[in-house]
């Protein structure tokens, strides 16, 4: 049994190494020592070396250098491909200070190693790293020296351990060997535990990466080191009482009685608890009951409310001597997953309850930022993320592809009201269950639960993105014979390992084991479900290239769609840093090479092909941009339109499906300049779907379409809180004229919060006898909804009763356009001739966004505000403002 101190303990053994604190009063005074910042690098031969900037990595210090051109630019992600080949060394130096060398414990800590690697101080080796998304920590007190002490990291190229892996696992394959050859990517990424996409993926290159990507630091202590504080809030129903559990990760030097003392001194909440800390590093839990004086400030989801937060202290005393202070930030919410049978449907539903409310997700899907992160700043974070909320999103699922996202994407996520559906980090691969390769998840999966389970926006955990999917449907081609041994393997990783850990760490958040998967079903059948795609159940991917996207019959009916999507290309401006002019051409080396998804240039025109005029101007670099607008084009209508047709299922059941509650549409960023599911481009500007989203994700809104029967619906859907009577409002328009044709007004109808309604129906034969000369191809409908008083909820929406390369009447808006400045900022004022469907406002490399666009003008004269993320001026705006419209590309 271990001794345990006291005081008088402390006392003598401080007293032989000469250091005696008064513990009568006073703090530990833990030491730290950052190691961050400049670093020596050298390639395996030694024909390279270099500064390097710790956190980084090896491209990144190269680009740096100027040993490389920036890697995104046209093909170099192949021409930079023996980086990854070789192997590298970090190397630093420093001094230890006497105060840090007489500490009883010293730790160099590294909070990120990308990957495989080495660590030495002064030629002794520490250990060696195998996970880029665990932290890793070394004693190395009795190593230190006086003077100079040299630190060295010495990575393995990640691509060839991955491929000796593979060849060690010799029993079975554990597929995919390699990604299709469109990705030009490397082999075996599954067998290491890293960001699976940096081998490459469909929207982005191969660039696996290697270094320190996280900081470094030398931390020395006497009494103990706080590793980890977290805290979650969890709610007795039947108590209707808040109480918070709190845990401590502490690493001590000795064992010690102590008290611990946990406060939310603004819920006038105190416990003061009795503890005995552990010699080495130990969890211990405490839980604080909130006084019920005072009623706890909920934190809501944006859009729903507010996200208040309270301060949590944390102190530890060894006698009166302050031994630990830590604050950090608390909220209070609960989340149920609610899987139960459903009325007039077979399966059971699949819906999130935040605080006992229902609520719709919507939003997209989050790869990573950057294919190097430490080139990720916190205000391009900071700006996707507000980019999210501003387009009305609640929502964003950090996919399983990429990385555990920095701590400062949680924070803001926290701050804005963003839920997050949060992957571990596996995706579209069987994996290996080797006992070494467990043992390094199983501490992954712990650290990192620690590290974000105190994050309110997180409300569930995932296992992995599509692994149930690839293994039911046999990606593969996986001999039947062999089946249950991937399936087996597939319980021990994710339903034996990470799930056990999970559920014992994190008891406030439900759990899945895989997306898409049946939830509940998949568990009754074994973990991996006979169809995981079934909509009567859990969450859905769905893609469909092929059929019309403007025909809703064609999309499933699930319970939760949390992938769908449809690729475009980025803006001229954003391709234009990365390529040169012979590569401004459709057909071009360059975008075939940009091109990541099998057939996907083509497959972008054909969709398009079925509702627009195809560009074809005799202008190399016109037909060029046109083609780049009407994949923008596309991408957006397809988004809009699957949807607002999952909005409108929230409360319905046809044929035994429905009651729809999650829209993630694929993808909400992108990791460079390339074609891409992204509603949001490399750099942050905003393509024409993430305005649309703003839109078809707004709180009250109108969706309308056409039944079997030719019959206009319009659907009222409220993700609001209290009741609204409305009505809807069709406008008739021709497309030869600005002058409305008529104008059509439903009854009213009391819309319920939290549920979409019908409230418009009528055959479009009869809508349009009754409106002139209207025909399909002559006119099209506008409509919003609007309450008794006339004022109008949600924006205006539009039903084309044709295709628009079938219009008749369509003429050239000849739109105008005026840039002003007032005290609110930049406005553009336009002028239109015509009827202009998909109106885009572009001003080319300077950073910001439009209020609208992507928009159709049924009016002479409107007017669209633009918010400047960089000092800009009326000259510079209006010389760099294009204005497009659909007939512009004919």
């Amino acid at each position: 049994m271990a001794q345990v101190w006291t005081p008088l303990n402390w006392g003598l053994l401080w007293l032989v190494v000469g250091v005696l604190p008064a513990f009568s009063s006073g703090e530990e005074q833990r030491l730290q020592l950052s190691l961050n910042g400049k670093w020596r690098l050298s390639n395996s031969n030694g024909s390279l070396h270099l500064p390097a900037e710790v956190p980084g990595c090896v491209h990144s210090a190269l680009q740096r250098q100027q040993y490389i051109q920036d890697p995104y630019f046209r093909f170099n992600d192949v021409m930079y491909r023996w980086i990854a080949l070789d192997n590298w060394t970090y190397t630093t130096t420093f001094t230890a200070s006497p105060q840090i060398r007489v500490k009883q414990k010293a730790l160099l800590i590294f909070d990120g190693v990308d990957t495989v690697a080495s660590v030495s101080l002064n030629g002794i080796v520490l250990g060696k790293t195998d996970n880029m998304f665990r932290r890793y920590d070394f004693s190395v007190r009795d190593l230190l020296k006086d003077g100079e002490n040299v630190l060295e990291v010495a990575f393995l190229s990640p691509v060839l351990y991955a491929a000796e892996r593979r060849n060690a696992h010799s029993s079975y394959a554990v597929p995919p060997e390699c990604p299709p050859d469109v990705q030009k990517g490397e082999c075996h990424v599954n067998f290491i535990r890293k960001e699976q996409s940096s081998f490459s993926w469909d929207w982005g290159p191969s660039f696996p990466t290697m270094g320190l990507w996280k900081g470094v630091r030398l931390e020395a202590f006497d009494i103990l080191q706080l590793v980890q504080l977290s805290s979650l809030p969890l709610y007795n129903r039947s108590l209707s009482q808040w109480r918070l559990q709190v845990e401590l990760l502490v690493d001590a030097v000795q064992s010690f009685h102590g008290k611990v003392e946990i406060s939310v001194s603004e819920l006038n909440s105190k416990r003061v608890a009795p503890t005995t800390f552990l010699q080495g590093k130990f969890n211990y839990s405490f839980t604080l009951n909130i006084n019920q004086i005072r009623e706890v400030k909920l934190w809501w989801p944006s859009g729903l409310g507010d996200q208040p937060a309270y301060l949590l202290t944390v102190r530890a005393f060894l006698g009166t001597f302050l031994v630990l202070h830590k604050e950090s930030r608390v909220f209070f919410r609960t989340v149920e997953l609610i899987q139960e049978p459903v009325a007039g449907s077979p399966g059971l539903s699949f819906y999130f309850r935040i605080n006992g409310r229902p609520v719709f997700l919507k939003g997209s899907n989050w790869i990573p930022a950057h294919s190097f992160q430490d080139q990720v700043t916190p205000a391009s974070l900071r700006n996707m993320l507000q980019s999210a909320v501003d387009a009305n999103m609640n929502a964003l699922r950090v996919w399983g592809g990429g990385v555990y996202e920095q701590d400062l994407f949680y924070d803001i996520c926290d701050e804005l009201g963003v839920m997050v559906w949060q992957d571990f980090m596996f995706a579209c691969a069987m994996y290996p269950t080797e006992d070494d390769f467990i043992q390094t998840v199983r501490e992954e999966v712990v650290q990192q639960v620690h590290r974000l389970k105190s994050h309110p926006s997180i409300i569930i955990w995932s296992g992995n993105n599509e692994n149930e999917a690839a293994l039911a449907t046999n990606w593969f081609n996986i001999p039947a014979s062999l089946k249950p041994t991937y399936v087996k393997d597939y319980v021990t990783l994710y339903v034996n390992n990470i799930q056990r850990i999970v559920q014992q760490e994190d008891p406030s958040r439900p759990f899945l084991v895989s997306s898409p998967t049946n939830g509940a079903e998949s568990e009754q059948e074994g973990w991996v479900a006979a169809n995981p795609y079934d909509p009567h159940y859990g969450d859905v991917h769905f893609y469909s290239y092929f059929l019309d996207c403007w025909d809703w019959k064609t999309f499933p009916r699930t319970r939760f769609a949390s992938e769908y999507g449809f690729q475009s290309w980025p803006s001229f401006s954003t391709l234009q840093p990365v390529s040169v002019q012979d590569d401004w051409s459709y057909s071009s080396n360059f975008s075939s090479h940009r091109q990541h998804h099998e057939d996907g240039n083509h497959l972008m025109l054909q969709q398009a092909a079925l509702h627009f005029i195809l560009p074809n101007s005799t202008f190399p670099l016109k037909r060029f941009t046109d083609t780049l607008y009407v994949t923008q084009v596309m991408q957006a209508e397809c988004v809009k339109t699957q949807t607002e047709f999952y909005r409108r299922s929230r409360s319905e059941i046809i044929e035994g499906k429905g009651h729809t509650m999650g829209a993630l549409y694929w993808q909400l960023n992108d990791i460079w300049q390339a074609p891409s599911w992204s509603s949001i481009e490399f750099g942050g500007k905003w393509k024409m779907l993430h305005h649309f989203a703003q839109n078809f994700f707004a709180a009250v809104l109108p969706v309308g379409f056409e039944d079997d029967d030719d019959t206009l619906l319009v659907y009222a859907v409220s993700d609001l809180s209290h009741d609204l009577e409305l009505r809807a409002v069709v406008t008739v328009y021709s497309w030869a004229d600005l002058d409305s044709v008529c104008t059509l007004t439903s009854s009213p109808l009391l819309v319920s919060g939290g549920s979409a309604a019908v409230i418009y129906k009528q055959s479009v034969a009869a809508l349009l006898a009754g409106c002139g000369h209207c025909t399909r191809l002559t006119c099209l409908l506008t409509f919003h909804l609007q309450d008794e008083d006339g004022v109008q909820h949600g924006p205006t929406n539009r039903h084309f009763l044709c295709s628009p390369k079938d219009a008749v009447g369509l003429q050239r808006p000849n739109i105008t356009a005026k840039v002003q400045e007032d005290e609110s900022g930049f406005t553009v004022s336009l002028h239109s001739a015509a009827v202009a469907p998909f109106v885009w406002l572009d001003v080319g490399n300077i950073p910001g966004r439009f209020s609208s666009n992507g928009f159709l003008m049924v009016t002479r004269n409107t007017t669209v505000k633009f918010v400047a993320w960089r000092p800009t001026s009326v000259g510079e705006l209006s010389g760099s403002l294009t204005v497009t419209t659909l007939t512009d590309i004919y």
